[in-house]
């Protein structure tokens, strides 16, 4: 983990560094400072302030004690502590993806399971062949057809067109702001989900069936178990062992939002936050979601390893036969 961390962060410093800086460019430009002695002593104050006529080997190091540190400095276009915006922006995100995760297994489980019963069946390639039409519509084309068709304009008006709230949310009573909230989160959350039905429904009958033609699945027909009990506890269980795998990109996925559907709805969440910082070259806002981001994406794998051992004891077996 700790090399990969170390790559992922001197790569994007890099990167922040070889990228024009737009902030003292647009001084020198025709709309602008001129290019006058005044104007270059200002865009050198500016340089100092952001510690940019440091060395390039200094500005790395102190990069790695502001992340060592937790601190990720300032963010150069408010001058706001960078941890303080994520903390802001991060419980929407939060709130985005785990109702969507929710959604996603709560719908595609079912449908797995019920495509792996009737597998080959009629009703198994109609349902197979939706799921993929809609796997195949991109996300932000969809996003901007709803706004479009649902969010007001010559259409229906029944979503809120962006935004997370209403104007007036503050005169609202709980229950009012619990519903305001989910009626604005409606439209993101369908985009986020509908193009995951396919993929996950897809990966629960793979393993589904593979689990269903097991020894010992035939073994428990053998004693005469029910159909309920061998597909819901026997099979389900060790089907669920391959899931394991797809919780390594929850974490990330969690922090790190969606920058297309926060941007396009305007949801203030850690991806929107991480587009705009991008596009107006805040690098220590930059580097503070790419290492975050990255933490958590190996967290997640080696959590993901970890639980394989808790789930499937072969893998501990097959290690102390190793060792032996």
């Amino acid at each position: 983990m700790i090399p990969t961390i170390i790559g992922i962060v001197t790569i994007t410093f890099i990167l922040t560094r070889l990228r024009p800086d737009p902030m003292t460019q647009k001084m020198l430009s025709p709309d602008g400072m001129k290019d006058t002695a005044a104007s270059e002593q200002y865009l050198e104050e500016i340089r100092h302030y952001y510690g940019y006529d440091k060395p390039i080997y200094i500005q790395y190091g102190i990069m790695w004690k502001n992340i060592a540190t937790l601190d990720f400095s300032t963010s150069r276009i408010d001058h706001r502590p960078v941890i303080e915006k994520i903390t802001e922006a991060l419980p929407v995100t939060l709130a985005l993806n785990i109702i969507t995760i929710f959604i996603v297994y709560l719908i595609s489980v079912p449908l797995g399971i019920y495509s792996a019963i009737n597998e080959n069946s009629l009703s198994d390639r109609v349902l197979t062949l939706f799921l993929y039409i809609l796997y195949s519509l991109p996300s932000f084309w969809m996003a901007l057809l709803l706004m479009k068709y649902l969010s007001g304009g010559d259409y229906l008006d029944i979503f809120p067109l962006t935004g997370l709230t209403s104007d007036n949310y503050e005169e609202f009573n709980w229950y009012e702001k619990f519903y305001d909230l989910l009626w604005h989160l409606s439209l993101p959350v369908f985009v986020s989900v509908y193009g995951s039905f396919a993929f996950m429904s897809k990966f629960i009958k793979s393993s589904f069936i593979e689990s269903i033609k097991s020894d010992y699945i035939r073994t428990a027909k053998a004693k005469g178990l029910g159909k309920k009990r061998i597909i819901y506890i026997h099979a389900l269980k060790n089907s669920m062992i391959p899931m394991v795998t797809l919780m390594a990109g929850l974490l990330p996925g969690l922090f790190g939002g969606s920058v297309i559907i926060e941007s396009i709805f305007s949801v203030p969440g850690i991806g929107k936050l991480a587009f705009d910082s991008i596009y107006s070259n805040d690098e220590t806002v930059i580097m503070a979601v790419v290492f975050m981001s990255a933490f958590l994406t190996l967290a997640g794998i080696l959590l993901s390893d970890i639980l394989y051992t808790i789930l499937d004891p072969r893998i501990r077996f097959e290690k102390n036969e190793e060792l032996k």
